[in-house]
């Protein structure tokens, strides 16, 4: 805040830094920080001043944060969590699981009924799992929501509909979200 950051709305770990046409933006979790500036020279000079208030680390180009990978393309960054994905898979057995096309089934639609699920803490596990997972898989929002609806009882069904989005991630593991930058103003 000294230096001039300023604490989001949206996001009490994001800050926001604007000096005329220079942005930057600041995020926080424990004691790792994401920096990133709208030039080159500007974020040095942040990260020259944040090392003078505090003993840091540079550690170069943002490539993993929060189980999150990041790959940097062309015009902007691509965010994957295929690991955390495969880690899902196997926590929940399904390795080797044949994929399907699709996240849900648009044919059925799920209730209460059905047998209670031989472990709740497993479903409930899972489907925590799985919400953290549309951070970069966007495709599997609806499904994931559904699925979470359910958690307080989990039936068969429920977990009929879990397995279908591992399912569905196992043949899509190369999907993630594409950030662009936009171009200077």
């Amino acid at each position: 805040m000294s230096l001039g950051f300023v604490e989001t709305q949206s996001d009490t770990s994001l800050f926001s830094y604007h000096r005329g046409s220079d942005t930057a933006y600041l995020l926080l979790y424990v004691d790792d920080i994401v920096l990133t500036a709208s030039f080159a020279r500007f974020l040095q000079q942040i990260i020259a001043a944040l090392q003078r208030e505090f003993a840091m680390t540079d550690m170069g180009q943002l490539h993993h944060f929060l189980g999150i990978s990041v790959t940097h393309c062309v015009g902007g960054l691509f965010l994957s969590q295929r690991q955390y994905t495969l880690d899902i898979l196997e926590r929940a057995g399904m390795s080797a699981c044949k994929p399907c096309s699709t996240p849900i089934d648009l044919h059925s639609k799920l209730s209460t009924d059905g047998a209670p699920v031989a472990d709740a803490t497993q479903y409930r596990s899972l489907a925590g799992a799985l919400q953290y997972l549309t951070f970069t898989r966007p495709d599997i929002v609806f499904a994931v929501q559904q699925i979470c609806l359910y958690m307080h009882d989990p039936r068969e069904p429920h977990l009929a509909a879990l397995k279908r989005i591992l399912r569905y991630l196992q043949g899509s593991l190369s999907l993630g979200l594409t950030m662009r930058r936009s171009p200077p103003a």
